[in-house]
């Protein structure tokens, strides 16, 4: 290697439009997954279902859960109940963006290209239910890919008045 030659390390940036925008269905359909998923489960996992619209807006429609066993170090998902429920009527999870994340973005990868992460705070720890859409940014050095970090992308959670007023008494505004 020459002494002007070098390796830069970067990360290669999704599309600068990318965001998605998430129907109340989808959000109500995490949080009673939430509340019904096995008592060890920390989290739920599930398929998101939308498409792209002629903006790059990912628009969020619907969503099912997949059952999965999940340990410190890995996530394994019952992939024929995927493909079926799939096959049937097309990606989310519960909590937080961790290792595991990584592991489930890659599987919906595979799937479809650049899968969006959702994330929903069901324990509505800060007084609502927090919800953020992250997108893989790859990191390489060279040519080489290293590794992937989540960027969190604009989300934009569309609502009529009905809906309104349903995320309302979901959050606790109306009694």
């Amino acid at each position: 290697m020459g002494s002007n030659e070098q390796t830069v390390l970067q990360f290669v940036p999704s599309p600068a439009s990318v965001s998605a925008r998430v129907h109340p269905l989808v959000i109500f359909n995490i949080c009673d997954c939430y509340v019904r998923r096995p008592d060890q489960a920390e989290r739920v996992i599930g398929t998101l279902l939308g498409s792209v619209l002629p903006d790059g807006t990912v628009d969020i429609r619907n969503s099912y859960a997949v059952p999965h066993n999940e340990s410190s170090d890995q996530v394994a998902l019952d992939i024929d109940y995927h493909h079926n429920m799939l096959s049937s009527t097309r990606r989310f999870s519960t909590g937080r963006v961790t290792g595991g994340s990584a592991l489930i973005h890659e599987f919906y990868s595979r799937e479809v290209s650049n899968p969006v992460h959702l994330t929903v705070d069901t324990e509505f720890r800060s007084g609502n239910a927090a919800i953020k859409a992250f997108v893989s940014v790859s990191l390489s050095l060279g040519d080489l890919q290293l590794a992937a970090q989540f960027q969190e992308i604009p989300l934009d959670l569309r609502m009529v008045e009905a809906e309104q007023i349903g995320c309302m008494y979901l959050s606790g505004l109306v009694v």
